[in-house]
C-alpha cells in the first residue's frame, strides 16, 4: 500500500470493486529490472495490464512490448510506441493478424510448429522469427507448460527450416512460469538454448537473440527474491552457457511491473454458514474468479487480504472466501487458511493486496450482468 493509494480510496471512496494502480510504483519497477539486468532490453507483456497510462509510461520509459493480438499492437501504437519496438510473442495466430501485424510494422514474431512458421512466411515475408521452447515449469506458481513451445529436437529442425524460407531465423525464446522463485529454472533451460545455438551455428544457422521470458514475481503472502538476485542469476548462468560470445537477450516481465503497483477495494456482500455446526464461514465480496480474480483458480495465486478498520487485534477465524455470482466454481480461496475478524459484516472493506496484474485483463464482460473491474491510474 502506498501513500498515493491509500489516500485515493480515503478521498474519493470508488464504488467497488475497484483496482487503483500507482504509476510511481510501476516506473520503480521498470528501473529495477533495467538495473537489475542492463544488458537485456525489456518487453513488457502486455497482457498483464494494458492501461493506456502505463502503456504511456512504459513507453516514454523506453520499454518495447510483448504484445498477443493485432488490438495489443495497436494499444501500444497508440500509446506512442514504434512497432520496431514490439514482438508479437503467441505462437498462436491466425494468418490474417500476422498479415495485419505485419502491415502495422511488427518484424518480430514467435512460433513453435512448422504450421505456424509457414504462415508467417506467407503474411510477414522477411520477418524476423524466433521459436519456442517447451519448459517444464517447475517452481511456478502459474505454470505455462505444455501449451507453449515445442522440443529441442523440433526447435532445431524448424529454424534450420526457417533459414530456407521467406522469414530471418533470429532466436529462441522460453518461459520458466510465472511467479517463478526458483532462479535455477532460468539456468536449465539457458544451457539448452545455448546447446542449441551451437547445433545450428555448425549447421550454417547463425541465431542471434535468446528471449528469456518472463516468470519474474509479485510479492503475494510470501516472500520472494529480490529483482537484483534474478539478474545476477541470469547473467551469471549467461556467461556460464555462452561464454564471451554473448547473445542479444531481451526479457518480457510482466506481473512484476504492475503486480505491487494495484490495489482492489472489495465490499462483503454476505457472511455466512452453511449449517449450525459448520467450523467456517463463508465470506462472499463483491469480486470474483469472473470479475478479475481468475488467478486464484486451484488457489495457485493467494492475495494478500486486509479488513479495512481491523487493528488485528480482535478474535479471527478461518473463512472460505468466494465471489457474488450463480456459478459454484466461483469460490476463491477454501483451503488456504485466509483468516478473517469474527465480527466482520456485509458492507466491510477489504483490500486486496499486489493485484496490478492479470486482473482487469481476466474480467468478465457482463457476466451474471456485473460491470468489469474498473480500474483508475494515479
Amino acid at each position: 500500500m502506498t501513500d498515493k493509494i491509500a489516500r485515493f480510496f480515503e478521498e474519493q471512496r470508488p464504488q467497488t470493486p475497484c483496482l487503483v494502480v500507482d504509476l510511481d510504483v510501476v516506473e520503480a519497477n521498470y528501473h529495477d529490472l533495467e538495473e537489475a539486468l542492463p544488458d537485456a532490453k525489456i518487453f513488457y507483456a502486455v497482457k498483464a495490464n494494458p492501461a493506456p497510462e502505463i502503456l504511456g509510461l512504459l513507453t516514454r520509459l523506453g520499454s518495447a512490448f510483448d504484445t498477443a493480438s493485432v488490438p495489443e499492437i495497436q494499444m501500444v501504437l497508440a500509446a506512442g510506441c514504434a512497432p520496431e519496438r514490439i514482438s508479437y510473442g503467441n505462437t498462436i495466430k491466425k494468418e490474417a493478424d500476422i498479415r495485419r501485424a505485419f502491415e502495422l510494422g511488427v518484424r518480430l514474431f514467435a512460433f513453435d510448429s512448422e504450421a505456424e512458421l509457414e504462415k508467417i512466411a506467407r503474411a510477414a515475408p522477411g520477418a524476423r522469427v524466433f521459436c519456442r521452447i517447451l519448459t517444464s515449469g517447475e517452481g511456478a506458481e502459474w505454470p505455462l507448460s505444455r501449451k507453449f513451445g515445442c522440443d529441442l529436437a523440433m526447435a532445431r529442425e524448424l529454424l534450420l527450416k526457417a533459414k530456407g524460407m521467406n522469414v530471418v531465423p533470429y532466436g529462441v525464446s522460453f518461459h520458466v512460469g510465472s511467479q517463478q522463485k526458483d532462479l535455477m529454472q532460468w539456468d536449465h533451460a539457458i544451457f539448452q538454448v545455448a546447446q542449441l545455438f551451437r547445433e545450428l551455428e555448425v549447421l550454417g544457422v547463425d541465431l542471434g537473440m535468446i528471449n528469456l521470458g518472463g516468470g519474474f514475481p509479485t510479492r503475494y503472502r510470501t516472500d520472494v527474491p529480490e529483482t537484483t538476485a534474478y539478474g545476477q542469476a541470469i547473467f551469471e548462468s549467461l556467461r556460464t552457457h555462452f561464454g564471451n560470445r554473448l547473445p542479444e537477450a531481451i526479457v518480457e516481465p510482466g506481473r512484476s511491473m504492475v503486480g505491487n503497483a494495484g490495489i482492489i477495494e472489495s465490499e462483503v456482500v454476505l457472511v455466512s454458514r452453511k449449517s449450525a455446526n459448520d467450523v467456517k464461514r463463508w465470506v462472499y465480496l463483491d469480486i470474483g474468479k469472473f470479475s478479475g480474480l481468475a488467478e486464484t483458480m486451484d488457489e495457485a495465486i493467494q492475495y494478500p487480504i486486509q479488513v479495512m478498520g481491523d487493528d488485528g487485534e480482535g478474535d479471527s477465524e478461518a473463512v472460505v472466501l468466494a465471489g457474488p455470482t450463480c456459478d459454484s466454481a466461483d469460490v476463491l480461496y477454501e483451503r488456504a487458511e485466509y483468516k478473517l475478524p469474527m465480527d466482520l459484516k456485509a458492507g466491510d472493506r477489504v483490500r486486496i493486496h499486489a493485484t496490478g496484474a492479470y486482473t482487469t485483463t481476466y474480467s468478465a464482460v457482463c457476466f451474471n450482468g456485473f460491470a468489469p473491474l474498473q480500474q483508475i491510474c494515479i
